[in-house]
């Protein structure tokens, strides 16, 4: 086998991050001289000599990445059955590192597929054991591959990579869309980043951004080269794509409720906190585009923070070289702007406020729960993710009554389904609303529709978990807990409204869901409006109820109209 891997070259892919355009890792891919790897493998399988050789792909990929001298993190490739087979297999992957500099918080261990024929188990300790060592874990193949769902759970991986025929599903495949959003939130809630595959087209990347999936790689952004890219940015082609929010889809895209610092991180650049001030300034010339350099401990946890500007001040000012290049590098420094991977965008930018003004600019170091170092966030970039957001949201927000409309609604009620909750939804619209325009006039009918707006809103923030909408004209919806439902319907309709003096009415349609009834958020519009229509024939304040799959309708408010003649 050791001749076979002499004709291995690697390609480079970089992977980049969604908000910021920017690169963010490179993975390593094996381009043997005939045939692919996977031939390669089988052949290695059939000899008996697989680990051996799938861990030497990942030697020879180390190596073949140090002669291009980058920084970022480097992705490579391990097959899951090697990573149990036996642990002193790996023995040689630790020695290339040391070989090329690296550090293992520098690796990215991609786990490929297949995970059915290992122990669950024994593949979950080897994980937790690479993470022991200081390597950072993605598992590969997702969506596609016979990959439990338990195993996201059980390994914790810091990404997970939607496999590329899930991709090329998008954005047509509604099923395919759902399986995106699902692991999407799994990802959110177990603080796994979902990197996307194989993107090819304009339209798939819109559909993933819209999912709120921020890394992807893909011959879209950029194709595998000898040379890796690490330099490259799809600025342009984010550009290009335009809003995710205008993506036509049959199945409602959630964004998320704000972003996360992760969201906006780039790689570190590191060196140890023993390195002097003539290495920073190598890597400061070098890396014109670096802005800083994070000196970290043994443990890869950050002590100091060089700023580029502040720093070469200083080294390239009268004497700055002779005084500084020898000395150690973190008299030059400050003490790290440290938070966390799970923090908002919003508390980072607190950390920014609370800051010394001549920090502001400063980039902060995101560190996980055992304080190492992740990446850096740049607080410019924060400010224009969130700046967008705003813009969004207020896009977003009915200018009359300054309440979401049927979007969010349409989020809420499908993050409900997915977590199997028994909630309800009401519709809720004034009775005979252009009588009121035609009488009273259009201004009279605008503060009536802004006054039922302030008295929902007031409901909202008196039961914590229900959410309301404006969704045009009289309409609005709501969303609620079914033990919240009957105080706020009787407070809704108990409140007297009017328009110029002439008193109105209110009719409610509710739908009461419980776990597994509805599908999504257009099956529960659907029931609704039969209620709704039923809600208005009725005399008065009205308020009717159903439930997904009975025929029966309560009439809990409301008479029947008299007949007339």
């Amino acid at each position: 086998m050791p001749a076979l891997l002499d004709d291995v070259r690697f390609a480079f892919q970089p992977l980049f991050n969604l908000r910021t355009g920017g690169v963010v890792a490179v993975e390593a891919l094996a381009r043997p001289h005939d045939g692919t790897v996977h031939d390669l493998l089988q052949m290695a399988f059939r000899a008996g000599y697989l680990a051996n050789t799938d861990v030497a792909l990942a030697c020879r990929a180390v190596r073949h990445a140090a002669e291009h001298d980058f920084r970022l993190p480097l992705h490579v490739n391990l097959l899951a059955m090697t990573l149990v087979d036996d642990s002193a297999l790996l023995a040689p992957l630790h020695g290339a590192l040391r070989e090329v500099g690296r550090e293992p918080a520098q690796l990215v261990v991609e786990v490929g597929v297949p995970y059915s024929r290992v122990p669950r188990p024994l593949l979950v300790r080897a994980l937790h054991g690479l993470r022991r060592e200081g390597f950072r874990i993605a598992l590969d193949g997702i969506g596609e591959g016979d990959a439990p769902l338990a195993l996201l759970a059980d390994a914790r991986p810091d990404a997970v990579k939607l496999d590329r025929q899930v991709v090329a599903a998008l954005p047509d495949d509604p099923a395919r869309l759902a399986l995106v959003r699902a692991l999407q939130q799994l990802c959110e809630q177990t603080g796994a980043q979902l990197v996307a595959e194989g993107v090819e087209t304009g339209p798939q990347l819109a559909a993933l951004r819209g999912l709120g999936v921020r890394l992807a790689q893909g011959n879209l952004l950029a194709a595998a080269q000898r040379r890796p890219k690490v330099n490259a940015t799809i600025t342009a082609v984010l550009g290009e794509v335009g809003d995710p929010e205008a993506v036509s889809t049959t199945l409602p895209i959630p964004r998320p409720t704000g972003p996360r610092v992760t969201d906006f991180l780039h790689p570190a650049t590191t060196l140890p906190d023993t390195a002097i001030a003539e290495d920073v300034r190598e890597v400061l010339v070098d890396q014109p585009s670096v802005t800083g350099v994070v000196l970290v401990d043994a443990a890869g946890r950050p002590t100091w923070a060089v700023d580029r500007n502040r720093f070469l001040l200083a080294v390239t000012g009268p004497f700055g070289h002779a005084l500084h290049a020898k000395r150690e590098a973190s008299r030059l420094a400050d003490r790290p702007r440290v938070v966390g991977a799970e923090a908002s965008a919003l508390e980072l930018l607190d950390v920014v406020a609370r800051a010394d003004r001549e920090r502001t600019n400063d980039d902060l170091v995101v560190v996980d729960a055992d304080e190492r170092c992740l990446g850096v966030v740049r607080v410019a970039d924060v400010v224009r993710g969130i700046a967008e957001l705003k813009v969004e949201q207020a896009a977003a927000l009915n200018p009359l009554t300054r309440l979401p409309g049927s979007d969010a609604i349409a989020r809420e009620v499908d993050r409900r389904v997915l977590g199997g909750e028994v909630f309800a939804v009401g519709w809720l619209d004034v009775d005979a609303f252009k009588r009121v325009n035609d009488t009273a006039g259009f201004a009279a009918g605008d503060e009536l529709i802004r006054a039922i707006g302030r008295a929902l809103t007031e409901a909202a923030s008196t039961w914590p978990g229900t959410q309301v909408g404006h969704v045009g004209g009289d309409d609005f919806l709501v969303v609620t807990g079914v033990d919240e439902l009957a105080p706020l319907a009787t407070r809704l309709l108990d409140t007297p409204f009017d328009a110029e003096g002439m008193p109105v009415t209110l009719s409610l349609a509710t739908l009461v869901c419980a776990a597994g009834s509805v599908a999504s958020y257009r099956e529960v519009s659907r029931l609704l409006a039969p209620l709704k229509e039923r809600a208005k024939a009725l005399e008065g304040a009205s308020w009717v109820q159903g439930r997904p799959g009975s025929a029966g309708v309560e009439v809990l408010r409301g008479a029947p109209r008299l007949a007339v003649g």
